[in-house]
């Protein structure tokens, strides 16, 4: 053989590497992080730099429904699989986006559904579904129920989720809003719980993938003799709630390890009912994957009272320093910071230290006296809010910021709300960082991760001060926290309910509390309870009440209970034309080099289309929905909730190389696979109840190169 030919076979060879590379496993999108260590990182390259703007619609699946999608589909072997806003769940061919099958439980599944898990053993094959309190098996070529799973006679193929739980199923309100994760023959599942007690405990969960059998069981709240029980009230394994896991799960298959970030317990903001640190709420939890044994833990915030829960999935990967390989994981977090440890051992690769913070003035409640913060990497969100770094969007949007800040308690991150007085907190309620998690690439150590960078603003209620009705003392207890204290509600992201009841049917109104809908988890409140409350809504406005400052003064000399005192309702500290108080950019897209803990590129991410023709363009936007990056050196993203674009940029540099505008916001994370030697985008593109303005569909849209 020739000394040319040799050179010819070997470069045929090289070129025909990635092809190879790309199987059928590697062109497939398995799970909602694409990977079981939530990478969201797809090998395939046919799309890259060179081509990615010449990105055309390939085909759009309408679900026929029209309240918003927040999901990322499976795609395996040609056929993709999805969620609708009623949580239908429905296969398609990932090719042409034709229907081959829709499965309907004939329950109404209203919450978000962010996605599926797919199960095989090269023999048998499960998709499993959240839908309303059930978990269900379905066969992945037909959608029907598996039959052999669970044991419910009347419903095969599917478990009810408000059972094994230690209390009475019937008073527990619980859904799957994430999708599980699978280690071996266990699905692992963690919850979504009402934010207001009562609240079904927040339990990690393993289940037999072929039967339904529960496997093991961790308890978030501990119980008597369990590590961490001391940092609760003696009680409270019986009666607390939530701590609970909504966000998703991260598997190192190879060390057979789950890892878990929880959220807050209930109440979030007043905690007069469950004093100490509260393990394992706000904990990051490495368990064991086939006992559920406690192997490391972390916890983000002790005894939190500002709802800063873990938002997202944690995010593995391999990094090196020093001349050495470690494995990583990194955390992100509402409140803008990131958490890094050796994900074997839990030891941080960046310092952490305990910060001291101020003390609550409410009574009955008792404040951490010290919160972790690390080092580095440095926030990638705000971490307060000054004078100096309020909006220039105009001069009297501007001046209006400067006044209504000097109203304000401002104080930086941690601050106790007040009864008082309104505190700001920053990032917002919303995040910082949100569930759709972060990025990794293996090949080059970066982390990608996008921020919501605005503020909110929070404050507390005596309960007490004019509820003479048993109906109002149960809106203060479950409804006060997202429609105000006064049923004034933050328009247009959590409505009024003034007037509910000429709007809607008793009949209406009972079926969203019982369903959920958007954000608004299912609320078990039925019976007398359901009757006083519906009453209650039916009346005018409530009768005036004291100055905040006065409710404080008389509240100090009475005796606390878990409900006395209540949050406000979410609140944005927006300037008067709606936009963010606060200075732009009000959304980003960040690049991490997760070994040194230096951001290479920061950019702007999200456009208000009116600002854009009054000549400012890089506003940044409010954003839901995470990033994927490619061998192809590409990283896509939609999220941004006003301009409704899906974008490619060049992942070493930022740089824009694609956008497209889609038929509503692109409101969750994409996902990007191969059918028959070709490469597709496609995201779920229906809005969210996470977006305020914008309108919500229900498309599934698909791109590929012409």
């Amino acid at each position: 053989m020739s000394h040319s030919t040799k050179i010819l076979r070997a470069a045929t060879l090289s070129l025909c590497l990635p092809l190879l590379a790309q199987n059928t496993t590697q062109a497939n999108w398995p799970s909602m992080g694409a990977t079981p260590g939530n990478t969201h990182y797809s090998p395939l390259r046919q799309i890259d730099r060179t081509n990615v703007s010449r990105l055309k619609e390939a085909w759009r699946f309408d679900t026929g429904e029209n309240e918003g999608l927040e999901t990322t589909p499976v795609i395996v072997d040609g056929t993709l699989y999805g969620v609708t806003s009623s949580q239908k769940i429905f296969a398609l061919d990932a090719a042409s986006g034709k229907l081959l099958w829709k499965f309907d439980a004939g329950i109404p599944g209203n919450g978000p559904s962010r996605g599926l898990t797919w199960w095989s053993d090269g023999k048998q094959k499960r998709l499993f579904a959240g839908i309303a309190n059930f978990l269900y098996a379905l066969d992945p070529a037909t959608g029907k129920p598996v039959p052999a799973f669970g044991n419910d006679k009347a419903n095969p193929g599917r478990i009810n989720l408000r059972e094994q739980l230690g209390r009475d199923p019937a008073g527990l309100s619980i859904s799957l809003s994430t999708p599980g994760v699978v280690y071996k023959d266990l699905i692992i599942i963690g919850s979504r719980t009402p934010e207001t007690p009562p609240a079904p405990p927040g339990d990690i969960r393993a289940y037999d993938v072929r039967t339904g059998n529960l496997r093991w069981s961790f308890h978030t709240i501990p119980h008597p003799g369990e590590p961490g029980y001391q940092t609760w009230p003696a009680d409270a394994w019986q009666t607390a709630g939530s701590a609970n896991n909504w966000a998703g799960m991260a598997v190192d298959a190879a060390r057979g390890i789950v890892y878990v970030p929880t959220g807050s317990a209930v109440p979030d903001f007043y905690g007069s009912s469950r004093l100490g640190d509260d393990l394992y709420a706000n904990t990051l939890l490495a368990l064991d994957a086939a006992t559920g044994k406690l192997l490391w833990h972390f916890q983000g915030i002790h005894h939190d009272i500002w709802d800063r829960d873990f938002p997202a999935a944690p995010t593995l990967g391999d990094i090196h320093r020093d001349g050495k390989t470690i494995p990583a994981i990194a955390q992100t977090t509402k409140q803008g910071i990131l958490f890094v440890f050796d994900r074997t051992t839990g030891k941080p690769l960046f310092p952490i230290e305990e910060r001291p913070y101020p003390a609550s003035n409410v009574p009955g409640e008792t404040a951490a006296r010290t919160q972790p913060y690390p080092l580095a990497p440095e926030p990638f969100a705000p971490q307060a809010v000054t004078e100096a770094n309020l909006t220039n969007r105009t001069p009297a949007a501007h001046q209006w910021a400067v006044n209504r800040l000097r109203e304000i308690r401002s104080e930086g991150p941690y601050i106790p709300l007040s009864v008082g007085k309104d505190t700001i907190v920053t990032p917002s309620f919303e995040g910082g960082a949100e569930w759709g998690g972060s990025a990794f690439d293996p090949t080059t150590g970066i982390l990608y991760l996008n921020a919501n960078n605005y503020a909110s603003i929070g404050a507390l209620a005596v309960s007490s001060a004019s509820s003479s009705t048993p109906g109002r003392n149960t809106y203060l207890a479950q409804c006060s926290v997202c429609h105000g204290d006064h049923r004034q509600g933050a328009p247009p992201e959590f409505p009024s309910l003034l007037g509910v009841t000429q709007r809607l049917t008793s009949e209406q109104i009972a079926t969203t509390i019982h369903t959920g809908k958007g954000r608004m988890p299912a609320l078990p409140i039925r019976g007398k309870s359901l009757s006083d409350l519906l009453s209650y809504l039916a009346t005018p406005n409530d009768p005036p009440e004291p100055a905040r400052e006065e409710q404080a003064a008389a509240s100090s000399a009475s005796t606390p209970t878990a409900q006395q005192y209540v949050m406000t309702g979410y609140r944005r500290f927006n300037d008067l034309d709606g936009y963010p108080a606060t200075a732009t950019p009000w959304g980003t897209l960040n690049a991490l080099d997760l070994a040194t803990g230096k951001y290479l590129w920061r950019l702007p991410l999200g456009q208000y289309p009116e600002l854009v023709a009054q000549g400012m363009p890089d506003t940044g936007s409010e954003n839901y929905g995470g990033p994927i990056v490619t061998a192809g050196g590409l990283l896509f993203i939609a999220a941004t909730n006003f301009d409704h674009k899906i974008r490619a940029f060049d992942k070493t540099s930022g740089k824009l190389l694609w956008e497209s505008i889609l038929p509503f916001a692109g409101n969750a994370t994409p996902a990007t696979y191969m059918v028959n030697g070709r490469q597709y985008l496609v995201i779920a593109a229906g809005g969210t109840s996470m977006n305020p303005r914008g309108p919500t569909g229900g498309l599934y849209v698909a791109f590929a190169l012409p």
